[in-house]
């Protein structure tokens, strides 16, 4: 298994966070294990170059097929992510807020708790980066395709930057200060203005944001220090107490805070020895030039 993490381009850096490329292996299809995801406060476009990701909702147990390539909305509510395949590459593109709207132009509320496929959305060039990403073997090379993509998309980017997507940023580093007000004042809105384009932009109203990156921030403080204690945690990110944090993670990830570290503990990384890159805080992302990889078990 090969886990690697990279810087976008310079030029790329103002609308992208990261990329992460996993590729696994397991000898037996009939016994796959899967990944839990809780809500996160992201945006991302991801490709499965071989395999396919399948998904259930939380309380169901309709399995999705995704598609080979597809836009992620913000996500309310846990699913478990399953590889379709013994042999699966996926790469992860994460934008900084408001980017997905700003390229496509799309009502980013039209795709909280699904997704869409990226070749509907941008047709001929997608399905050309698709065949490309599938013929080779090389992360490298999987980064340089996508990244020449991306720039191309750029060059026609359908939305201008907007005062509030800088103001998600500050949400996202500090959510146990949502104050509404305070940040419609930060992006020159009303209070009603400030809430419509938020969820146009992000997907959801800024309050639900909020109590999403607060619960995502608390899980990945716990997940870098486990020595750490639940109740220090909760208070330092803003909680009244424990209970409080309890109930944020039954509602967005189905079951308490420990119960949902240990079914993480069986997901397909951690079987194979190695931490979820995105949720590590300080990872150190590989320069493009660089042929090292995080993890190679």
């Amino acid at each position: 298994m090969v886990g690697q993490s990279f810087l976008p381009g310079p030029a790329l850096r103002e609308y992208v966070k990261g990329y992460q490329l996993w590729h696994f292996t397991f000898p037996d299809a009939n016994d796959l294990p899967f990944k839990p995801y809780a809500p996160r406060p992201e945006q991302t476009l991801i490709f499965c170059p071989r395999g396919v990701e399948q998904v259930t909702h939380a309380g169901s147990d309709k399995i999705i097929r995704r598609t080979r390539s597809f836009i992620m909305g913000q996500f309310t509510e846990r699913t478990n992510r399953y590889m379709g395949s013994t042999d699966y590459v996926v790469l992860l593109v994460t934008f900084q807020p408001g980017v997905l709207y700003r390229i496509t132009g799309i009502p980013y509320a039209e795709l909280t708790n699904t997704f869409v496929d990226a070749e509907a959305v941008f047709s001929k060039e997608m399905r050309l980066v698709n065949e490309r990403l599938n013929s080779t073997d090389d992360p490298l090379e999987m980064i340089r395709i996508v990244e020449s993509f991306l720039c191309f998309l750029l060059r026609d980017i359908k939305r201008d930057m907007h005062p509030l997507d800088a103001v998600v940023n500050l949400l996202l580093e500090r959510p146990e200060n949502f104050k509404l007000l305070h940040l419609a004042r930060e992006s020159f809105l009303c209070t009603r203005q400030f809430e419509r384009i938020f969820k146009e932009r992000m997907g959801i109203n800024p309050k639900l944001f909020s109590r999403i990156a607060r619960a995502y921030k608390a899980y990945r403080i716990k997940y870098q220090h486990p020595e750490l204690d639940w109740l220090g945690i909760a208070l330092f990110c803003g909680y009244q107490d424990y209970q409080h944090l309890v109930k944020d993670f039954q509602d967005f990830a189905g079951v308490p805070p420990n119960l949902y570290l240990l079914e993480d503990s069986k997901a397909p990384e951690r079987l194979l020895g190695v931490r979820d890159l995105s949720i590590l805080k300080d990872v150190v992302f590989l320069p493009l030039n660089s042929t090292k990889s995080v993890s190679i078990l």
